[in-house]
């Protein structure tokens, strides 16, 4: 069963920085992309970051040049930093693998898979 569980969230002042962790198994880690998608109060949700089973990494413009994400394939963990964080930046982010991930035995849904998502607060 493919779990991703999300860590690092809190309150930060804007300027700040936070780094968050998606720790997951229940499949392959190096097999499938992931991302990071997050969600505001009243807002649609939207895809922050993405990053491909060979490394390579697109983000929104929202977050360029702020954000980084990576990967630790021997700690089966995603991640995301965040620097100079905004107010606007305050959502639920979610971590997600996908689509086509594989595992060693039997086989997975090939659509997308998500974390329970953590919260990131950034006040003014």
């Amino acid at each position: 069963q493919v779990q991703l569980v999300e860590s690092g969230g809190g309150s930060v002042q804007a300027g700040g920085s936070l780094k968050l962790s998606c720790a997951a198994s229940g499949y392959i880690f190096s097999s499938c992309g992931m991302h990071w998608d997050r969600q505001a109060p009243g807002k649609e949700r939207e895809l922050v970051s993405t990053i491909t089973s060979d490394g390579t990494t697109t983000y929104a413009d929202s977050v360029k040049g702020r954000f980084t994400i990576s990967q630790d394939n021997a700690k089966n963990t995603l991640y995301l930093q965040m620097n100079s964080l905004k107010t606007e930046d305050t959502a639920v982010y979610y971590c997600a693998a996908g689509p086509f991930c594989r595992k060693r035995f039997g086989r997975l849904s090939d659509g997308y898979y998500w974390g329970q998502g953590t919260q990131v607060t950034v006040s003014s």
